[in-house]
Parts: structure tokens; C-alpha cells; sequence
């Protein structure tokens, strides 16, 4: 299998986005930044940031905010379904504790620029309980969002969770392979849900692509060996993007955390800058040859996601020194 290549550009330095453990999607031409923090357990904010993407030198922040918004939140997740933002749970507070919403969504409508929470139909049903540094994404053909793993009041999950946005009901799934972990990763491709990397407390996750089937409520999964010849080494809050390179489609997982911090979340790691992608049809990994030049730092904690069908959007994270980034990239990939 011949490699993917990728180059980067830089596209934005703002001290104004600087953060880790935030959330961002993108809709059309925009990015949304939402929540994170610029010190460890202190939300920054609970503004939504927005820039343009394909602006060029002149792209610029613009802050959208209303009265009814989320709280300030780190460790939150977002996905886009249908043009809107949807944006769950996450910590936050003095006690930086799981924010309960008793299974409400947060959802952003960039045409009016407003929050509006979305609460279940019946709050009698069972609904995901709070957590942080969980994983989300969206299945555009059956109006559905997925939610996965991450960390409750204590220990960590491994459960999903599946929320019709227009029955406004959640259903429980079948859970995924143990261990448990936090700053896991998900992407919807084909039908079917790909979970893999996080951290289950004791270490990074690595050697497996898990594969739910919704229709048939059952996980399998795709072993290799994470050494970093065969396969991507073990991480946790990296990223995992589904891609379309011409023809073909594959799995992209980059960037992460390969060491935790003996000082736990006041620290940092060894973070990763390698770039990872899973042939679909082969099912085999390579490392995507990067052109080089200015290239953006090893980092975990940050935010990604897919811009076009061959782009891919990182914003953010914590570096090796333990500084927050404000940078904005793009990797653009070839065949």
C-alpha cells in the first residue's frame, strides 16, 4: 500500500484561542470553538469562538454568545448533524465536576446564532450520565449522535449512547470492548462507528480499531501492533478523522499523548506529532509522509475535525512544556 502524503499550513495564531481540552466542529466555512482551558482546571470561557477557514490572511475570531448558553466546561465534546452544533456534558464548576443536564444536548444554529438546550422527550427514560473528556460524532442518515466512553464523578466508561435529535430519545447500545477509558476517539464512516486509542488510568490504549455495526448492535475489532512500524503507537486524546482521498476511503489518527504526566491532569506528557492512516479496504496502517517546513507542534488535548473530504482542521492542545497553544492548522492529504 503506497502511503498517504500530507502537508501543513498554518493558517492562525490567536492568543485569543489559546486552550486545551476544548471542543470544535466545523459547518461550511467556519470553525466553532467551544469551552476548554488556558490554566488546568479553570474553564476559560463559555464563549463560542468562530473564524473562517478559508479566508486566508485575513481571517479573523468573531465571538458569538446569548444570554441562554452553555457554563464554562473543559473536557466537553461537539459534532455537527444536519448544519447545527450539538455540544455534551463536559466538567466544570469549582469542584470541576461532571456537568449533569439530565441527558440534554446543547445545540447551536449558526443562522440564528443562538443556544438552545435540547432535552429528551421524557426524562423518565434513562439518558447518559454526566462525564468529561468523552467522545461524540453523528450518523447524518438516521438524525442520530453518538456518544461514547470518557470520565463520570469517578473511574472511567465504556458505554454508548445514541440521541434521535428528532424523536428526541437515547438509547443505550451495546458497550465497547473494555478497558474502560477517557480521551478515547470516535469517527461515523460506512455505517459503521470506529473507536480507538485513550487512556483506561493506568495507561495509553493502542493495537486495536473497534467496529460497532448499529444496525446489528454488535462491536468487533481490528487488531495490529502498536510499535510504530505496523501501526501507530499507543495514545490517548489524539484524534480520529474519517477521510476520502480520491477514491479511497481511510481512517486518520494523529497527534496524542503517549506517557502521562506523573502530575497527572496539572501536567504534561510526551505528546505526539506523527500522522496515521488506515486503508478501508486493505486494512492495514502507514505513517503519512509529511513535506516538511513549518510544521505544528507535538501536542494532546486539542481538538480536530474534517474539513472537505481530504482536510483535516487542529486547533489547540497542550504541548510537552505544558503551554496551552493557540495555533490553527491544516493538513491537507494526497495520494
Amino acid at each position: 500500500m503506497a502511503p498517504l502524503s500530507g502537508t501543513w499550513h498554518k493558517l492562525l495564531q490567536s492568543e485569543r484561542l489559546q486552550r486545551s481540552s476544548q471542543a470544535m466542529s466545523v459547518i461550511g466555512e467556519k470553525a466553532y470553538l467551544f469551552g476548554g482551558e488556558l490554566r488546568p482546571r479553570e474553564p476559560v470561557d463559555n464563549e463560542l469562538h468562530s473564524f473562517m477557514i478559508n479566508s486566508g490572511q485575513s481571517m479573523a475570531t468573531q465571538s458569538l454568545s446569548n444570554e441562554d448558553r452553555p457554563s464554562p466546561r473543559v473536557g466537553a465534546t461537539s459534532a455537527v448533524l444536519h448544519g447545527k452544533l450539538y455540544l455534551f456534558s463536559g466538567r466544570g464548576g469549582t469542584a470541576m465536576a461532571p456537568i449533569e443536564e439530565k441527558g440534554s444536548l446543547w445545540r447551536f444554529d449558526p443562522d440564528s446564532s443562538a443556544w438552545e438546550l435540547i432535552a429528551p422527550a421524557d426524562p423518565d427514560q434513562p439518558y447518559p450520565p454526566a462525564r468529561s473528556y468523552h467522545c461524540m460524532t453523528s450518523d447524518s442518515t438516521s438524525d442520530t449522535l453518538y456518544v461514547h466512553a470518557g470520565c463520570p464523578e469517578s473511574g472511567r466508561l465504556s458505554d454508548l449512547w445514541a440521541f434521535n435529535i428528532v424523536s428526541r430519545t437515547w438509547t443505550e447500545h451495546e458497550h465497547a470492548p473494555d478497558p474502560p477509558r477517557g480521551g478515547t476517539s470516535i469517527a461515523f464512516s460506512n455505517k459503521k462507528l470506529y473507536r480507538m486509542n485513550g487512556f483506561d488510568g493506568n495507561q495509553e490504549q493502542g493495537g486495536s480499531i473497534d467496529v460497532y455495526y448499529p444496525i446489528e448492535n454488535r462491536w468487533e475489532s481490528i487488531s495490529y501492533k502498536p510499535d510504530g512500524q505496523d501501526g501507530p503507537t499507543s495514545r490517548s486524546v489524539s484524534a480520529l478523522v474519517a477521510v476520502r482521498v480520491l477514491t479511497k476511503q481511510y481512517l486518520v489518527t494523529l497527534f496524542g499523548e503517549h506517557d502521562p504526566s506523573s502530575l497527572g491532569h496539572q501536567g504534561a506528557g510526551k505528546m505526539l506529532s506523527d500522522v496515521w492512516a488506515f486503508d478501508m479496504d486493505e486494512k492495514a496502517w502507514s505513517e503519512v509522509k509529511i513535506a516538511p517546513g513549518n510544521l505544528p507542534a507535538a501536542r494532546g488535548w486539542f481538538s480536530a475535525d474534517l474539513v472537505d473530504a481530504d482536510k483535516i482542521l487542529v486547533h489547540g492542545g497542550l504541548d510537552e512544556s505544558n503551554q496551552r497553544l493557540g495555533d490553527v492548522w491544516i493538513l491537507s492529504l494526497q495520494s
